[in-house]
């Protein structure tokens, strides 16, 4: 239905080489070039350089891979959501989903879906990581959402979003003088965490120990078990909380929390749905598509 040429293209955009898009679109070389001359043809401009075997973008050809980037999602979108009217969908979904995601990443997805499929019944609980594994094992939801590294052999895990966790404090706050720190420093300085069981502390207890520190050599004030909890708590108490970047988006854009960069360390980790092993397709499946080709 959408326009092959653009899929050839940005094909050749990724790959950086007309061979290498033979092969992953399964047709000659002789067609991608054809395909690639009718666009520059159209556009009146190359699309790329090439030297010798190496294939560059040009400017003309960076601009159209940013749009064909979001022309060939867009067509994605379409036809999956096209797919999903003609099968009638309806039915229930039960979800879970650990705390950041059910507070900062879900509900527009879920808005989007409900008005799109108005005869699915949506349910939703949450929870931190470990519960809602639990909860997909114990068969109170058939789809989870959790936020860490770690994975039970006994579940399916499918990859959603990249997160990574930063060290913020209060704004208004005497620690905000601070722009960097190193990891000894972040070991001494006033701390407030998620509770045990939580995928945000799991990933950062898991950074932590890849540099052989233990949590407890860490001066942790006290432990939360919402990130809405440990925002608030910043607000009143001079301290650093780790939370996920994408928590405190709204807070950093305002000037309230600031992020505290730490020297040679990083923590980051994957947003992934969890189903049990086996149990793949049908509502959730198709729930799955629908949120990785959402717009963030």
């Amino acid at each position: 239905m959408f326009d092959f040429r653009l899929k050839v293209f940005q094909s050749v955009a990724q790959n950086r080489s007309f061979t290498k898009a033979s092969k992953e679109l399964f047709i000659s070389q002789p067609a991608i070039s054809k395909h690639i001359q009718e666009l520059e043809l159209q556009y009146k401009t190359p699309l790329f350089e090439r030297t010798g075997n190496r294939v560059r973008l040009t400017k003309a050809g960076e601009l159209l891979a940013s749009h064909a980037a979001e022309i060939l999602a867009d067509y994605r979108r379409l036809e999956f959501e096209m797919n999903l009217l003609t099968r009638h969908f309806s039915g229930a979904l039960a979800l879970g989903a650990s705390t950041t995601i059910a507070q900062y990443i879900l509900p527009p997805i879920l808005s989007s879906f409900i008005q799109k499929f108005p005869e699915v019944h949506v349910s939703l609980i949450n929870g931190n990581s470990r519960e809602i594994e639990q909860a997909v094992t114990d068969d109170k939801i058939t789809l989870g959402l959790v936020e860490g590294n770690t994975r039970l052999h006994t579940l399916h895990y499918t990859p959603f979003m990249k997160d990574e966790l930063v060290v913020v404090t209060h704004s208004a706050g005497k620690l905000a003088e601070l722009d960097e720190i190193t990891l000894e420093q972040l070991c001494r300085l006033p701390l407030v965490l998620r509770e045990n069981g939580s995928g945000t502390l799991a990933v950062f207890e898991s950074e932590l120990a890849a540099r052989r520190i233990k949590l407890s050599a860490l001066n942790v004030l006290l432990q939360l078990g919402s990130t809405e909890s440990i925002k608030r708590f910043l607000e009143n108490c001079d301290c650093l909380g780790v939370l996920s970047v994408r928590a405190v988006s709204r807070e950093l854009a305002s000037g309230k929390l600031k992020v505290i960069d730490v020297t040679d360390f990083t923590a980051k980790r994957m947003f992934s749905f969890v189903e049990k092993q086996g149990r793949n397709g049908g509502m959730e499946e198709s729930f799955i598509r629908f949120s990785q080709l959402y717009n963030f």
